[in-house]
């Protein structure tokens, strides 16, 4: 270190004390062309305890200078601090229409600081998983243009789940380098060498071989069109719950991921991650599971309510969400919505379809003002019948009550096919069921035949109907999990030695993410939900037999 070099500090720094002793914005004026000629880490960190010092001051008293003593340490900085980038950029916005400061009290040590430890290589991965709404995208957004001003040679690559949404980025960013109501242009002095809006790049300072920005969705082709050496951003790359729910799906998405977004990375790239948690399975879950012990690597996780169900994201001038908000939110989505979207607990909550506490239950049958039970809108049921081996057969019985369908008894036998049959045709006897639904694959469907014919002996009053079923199961009951926990209501108390209370334990011991010796119950569930949802804007009639 020189001793010119030397000697500037040692003035700056007296300048600085003589600013924190007597509170004089001149000394602070000085300072700050100290500072800026000198371009190093030490002046940078003088250079923010400086605007610390200023900010305190305006508590107390406003003065021109102190603005422009703030405005020029924050421009200074804005080179190579994320968080001052995006106060100095929004300094000549209307205060309504800022995006940052409204919300800095709260994301600056939550998403900045992380996404600052990105910038600055401490970090090679991060994982933002965060609610809808609360601004997420449009930080990733800020991040991107920040990244390309400070290396506009080093190709970036954005990406999501569809070309809408990469669109997005495109303009957003191209907005904040090009609108005057942003200061990007004091800090990077550079031009757009080129954009094109069909392949969505921007180029800055001059044109590249591979554009200083590329935004490209998943599923289009990155094949020669750019490589990625400053930073890989990656923004809701599951397109929802529909995706999250079939397995195949999301396989599919690791690979395209690994083959056309990972392969693109040069070494030393950074790598971010923000988005919507829906499954385990999803990118971030397989990241997670891989680099989760790697201090290089950082996963935050940003429910919408606290532990003690206060909103995380009551940002200042009421552009967050309220405590009041979430809550109601919260009452009027299926509980693996809200955990997906706002809590960002995946929908398998740690591999469970269907945990205990996510189920409905209830102790006894509707009754009326006098205590009578009160007679069902509807009885139905559905039989999955046995197999050869050790699957069960599974009859569940259903009472519908208004919007809500009571599972009333439950036939789960991996005994002999008669006696199960036997039990299917009890069951459907006993409680006068109107409408039965068979699965007719391979036996089922002369299963059914047979059970018709006897059920119509003995006097019975239920519609039997057959379906062959093509989906793939799994995916039958992902799809179907959400209605099954919002919609079905099971007995509280049951004893867990009767089919009942085996048929309970085969659905809460469901597991997307790994083999399941029995999967007959929540099938058979997914089936009954399809079924019910074949009445509606129906209305059922029982009919004395025409012959």
């Amino acid at each position: 270190m020189s001793n010119d070099l030397e000697y500037q500090k040692k003035v700056a720094l007296a300048i600085h004390k003589a600013f924190l002793d007597k509170g004089e914005s001149e000394t602070a004026q000085d300072e700050i062309f100290l500072l800026m000629s000198m371009g190093d880490d030490w002046s940078h960190r003088q250079s923010e305890e400086l605007r610390n010092a200023v900010v305190s001051r305006m508590r107390e008293k406003t003065d021109d200078r102190l603005f422009k003593v703030l405005r020029e340490t924050l421009r200074y900085d804005a080179k190579t601090s994320f968080d001052a980038f995006m106060r100095f950029m929004e300094w000549e916005r209307d205060p309504s229409k800022k995006f940052y400061m409204p919300r800095r009290r709260i994301i600056k040590s939550l998403w900045v600081d992380p996404i600052q430890d990105l910038i600055d290589g401490k970090l090679d991965l991060l994982s933002l998983s965060c609610p809808p709404g609360t601004g997420k995208s449009t930080l990733g957004v800020f991040l991107l243009a920040f990244q390309m001003g400070r290396e506009p040679d080093k190709p970036n690559l954005a990406s999501a789940h569809s070309g809408t949404l990469t669109e997005s980025f495109y303009k957003a960013v191209l907005s904040l380098i090009t609108d005057e109501e942003y200061t990007y242009k004091e800090i990077f002095p550079t031009v757009i060498a080129d954009k094109d809006g069909m392949k969505q790049t921007i180029d800055l300072g001059k044109p590249h071989r591979f554009s200083t920005l590329t935004c490209r969705a998943i599923n289009a082709s990155l094949t020669g069109a750019t490589r990625c050496e400053g930073l890989l951003y990656a923004d809701d790359m599951c397109s929802g719950i529909e995706e999250a729910m079939n397995p195949d799906r999301l396989d599919n998405l690791w690979v395209k991921y690994t083959n056309d977004l990972k392969s693109r990375k040069k070494e030393g790239c950074r790598e971010i991650h923000i988005a919507t948690r829906w499954s385990v399975r999803d990118i971030i879950g397989r990241l997670e599971t891989l680099y989760d012990d790697d201090p290089r690597c950082k996963f935050i996780k940003c429910p919408a309510l606290d532990e003690n169900d206060e909103s995380n994201f009551d940002y200042d001038y009421g552009v967050g969400f309220s405590t009041k908000y979430f809550i109601d939110m919260r009452a009027n989505l299926d509980s693996v919505s809200w955990q997906a979207l706002f809590m960002n607990t995946p929908i398998e909550r740690e591999g469970l379809l269907f945990p205990k506490d996510d189920l409905q239950y209830f102790s006894s049958l509707p009754v009326d003002k006098d205590g009578n039970e009160l007679e069902p809108d509807l009885v139905f049921a559905i039989a999955d019948t046995k197999d050869k081996g050790a699957d069960y057969g599974f009859m569940p019985i259903i009472k519908v009550y208004g919007d809500f369908g009571y599972v009333d008894d439950i036939v789960c036998d991996n005994g002999k096919p008669e006696i199960v049959e036997a039990k299917f045709t009890n069951a459907l006897l006993k409680h006068k069921v109107q409408a039965c639904r068979f699965e007719s694959n391979a036996a089922g469907g002369k299963v059914a035949d047979k059970i018709d014919a006897e059920v119509k002996k003995r006097g019975g009053i239920t519609h039997i109907t057959r379906k062959f079923t093509t989906s793939n199961k799994e995916t039958k009951i992902q799809v179907n999990s959400p209605s099954i926990k919002r919609r079905f209501l099971f007995r509280a108390n049951f004893d867990k030695t009767t089919e009942y209370g085996v048929a309970m334990n085969m659905l809460v011991t469901y597991v997307l993410s790994g083999k399941n010796k029995h999967d007959d119950v929540p099938d058979g569930l997914s089936m009954a939900n399809e079924f019910w949802e074949s009445f509606r804007g129906q209305k059922v009639q029982i009919m004395a037999r025409p012959f």
